[in-house]
């Protein structure tokens, strides 16, 4: 029997296959990758039984039209997601983020566009039938890596499910707060000395403005000019996903999955861990803050973080 598949119907914006990203390879210029929000895509795998490092199809704003080709599957999607399931008799069904559904042939899932978030995650359960590169599946446009060529998908292309012995429909749900916090707290970056007392009270103290340059490399903010005291160019040095580095017009840039692997912008903080699934869902004209916390701190919020991730792992029934 022919493998299932989604057929692309609408591509979306930037809809790509990520996991949990690909390891080890800074020291060839290959960023880590993976989902931007790491949180979503452990839950939406969890809602389809799957094991957690399953890829999934991860899509921003306007998400893809999928159709179903050969076979029957469960399936969730996580976020802040507005989505309907266009049955084959053509009757619709709302759906519902953070609950798992049952799809059969020639079943569509149309995934209209995020809400307040700029990211959303679909799983399918068994998984999709792709091969990795260098240990991971997940997609970087900008480095040309991964399935589909590396490339973000497009009408008419397929994403291949894996064949499993379909059963019974999986009849889950996770009852998941989706708030967000314009705070986001950082520790000090490796050049907070190059910035002036006047740069540093502005920036712990003053709004900034997320801009419409967003993508999976980083975000660019716009805000009270951020003075250098010292030199606005350094020698490349390695950068981290959550780094922020300050270029000479004095507007912050938040490093996200696929950033490039060194920079020479001096670096002013690095958002917390247990922040960055937050940051990265921030939309363009939202108004953010930054609250310096330390080392300690930080390992106490990231553990409860994950003491959070896995309450809702385990409440989901």
């Amino acid at each position: 029997m022919n493998k299932p598949y989604f057929e692309i119907l609408r591509a979306g914006v930037n809809t790509t296959i990520q996991d949990k990203g690909r390891n080890h390879l800074y020291h060839v210029g290959i960023a880590v990758s993976g989902a931007i929000d790491q949180r979503n895509y452990t839950l939406s795998n969890r809602l389809v039984e799957n094991q957690l490092d399953e890829p999934v199809v991860e899509f921003a704003y306007q998400g893809p039209l999928l159709k179903l080709k050969n076979g029957k599957i469960n399936f969730a999607i996580s976020g802040d997601i507005l989505f309907k399931i266009i049955r084959k008799n053509l009757e619709i069904e709302e759906g519902e983020c953070y609950k798992s559904y049952f799809l059969d042939e020639e079943d569509q899932i149309d995934i209209i566009s995020t809400k307040n978030s700029t990211y959303g995650y679909l799983a399918v359960n068994g998984g999709f039938d792709l091969e990795k590169t260098w240990g991971s599946y997940s997609i970087n446009t900008k480095a040309i890596i991964g399935p589909n060529d590396g490339k973000k998908y497009s009408l008419n292309d397929k994403i291949f499910i894996k064949k499993i012995d379909f059963k019974n429909p999986i009849n889950k749900k996770i009852n998941y707060d989706y708030s967000a916090d314009n705070t986001i707290r950082i520790i000090k970056g490796t050049n907070f000395d190059y910035f002036s007392k006047d740069a540093i009270d502005k920036f712990f103290n003053e709004d900034f403005l997320i801009t419409n340059l967003v993508d999976r490399m980083g975000i660019r903010l716009k805000g009270p000019k951020l003075e250098n005291i010292k030199n606005t160019n350094i020698k490349s040095e390695g950068l981290v996903r959550g780094v922020i580095q300050v270029p000479a017009d004095g507007n912050p840039i938040i490093m996200l999955s696929d950033h490039g692997t060194v920079g020479g912008y001096p670096k002013i903080g690095v958002v917390i861990v247990a922040d960055l699934d937050l940051v990265g869902q921030l939309t363009p004209g939202t108004k953010i803050n930054f609250k310096e916390v330390s080392l300690e701190e930080a390992q106490n919020i990231f553990k409860a973080y994950t003491e959070d991730t896995n309450r809702y792992l385990n409440e989901c029934n």
